[in-house]
């Protein structure tokens, strides 16, 4: 396995944002998942990887490489894992950020923001789609993205897109 087989679209978790529906029914039939859910005690994050590791294609678990998943997507200021999971992302918000996660050997980054974001607002102004060119890793268009602008990412040079809040209240799939 690897970030190629991830698939165009990775979606990352939010529970908080999904009215409802329980996470589990959001994510089932993704094909690759990034489980965030940082606030849950260990236990309970555990318990909702277990849960979603069957409901889809790959999941990866945010800034830990102890739960049991396919792989890992590390925050821009974590540490690379001494014990290197068969998947390694990372999130990144600069050309610089970018170059620095090829270099320590990381399968994938996303990118954000692209666009301007309500989910995660104050991580800077847009990069815009110019950022997503010529990239030194595969990349990941985040940040704002939804489906009126996800194919301009992919052909702006992004190798998919990764979505968060759009996926999270239903309106992404």
């Amino acid at each position: 396995m690897n970030a190629g087989s991830l698939g165009p679209l990775l979606v990352l978790t939010d529970r908080t944002q999904t009215g409802r529906r329980s996470l589990a029914d959001v994510v089932r039939g993704a094909p690759a998942v990034v489980l965030r859910e940082k606030d849950l005690v260990r236990h309970e994050r555990e318990a909702l990887a277990r849960e979603l590791r069957s409901l889809v294609g790959i999941l990866l678990v945010a800034s830990d490489t102890t739960i049991d998943a396919d792989g890992v997507h590390l925050a821009s200021d974590d540490p690379f894992p001494s014990l290197r999971p068969e998947i390694v992302g990372r999130s990144c918000h600069s050309r610089a950020d970018l170059e620095r996660a090829a270099a320590e050997g990381c399968d994938y980054a996303t990118l954000s923001p692209i666009f301007a974001s309500s989910s995660k607002p104050g991580y800077g102004p847009a990069l815009g789609i110019e950022a997503l060119h010529d990239t030194p890793l595969p990349v990941y268009a985040l940040g704002g993205v939804d489906e009126t602008n996800a194919a301009a990412c992919i052909d702006g040079g992004a190798v998919g897109v990764a979505v968060m809040g759009a996926a999270m209240r239903g309106a992404f799939r």
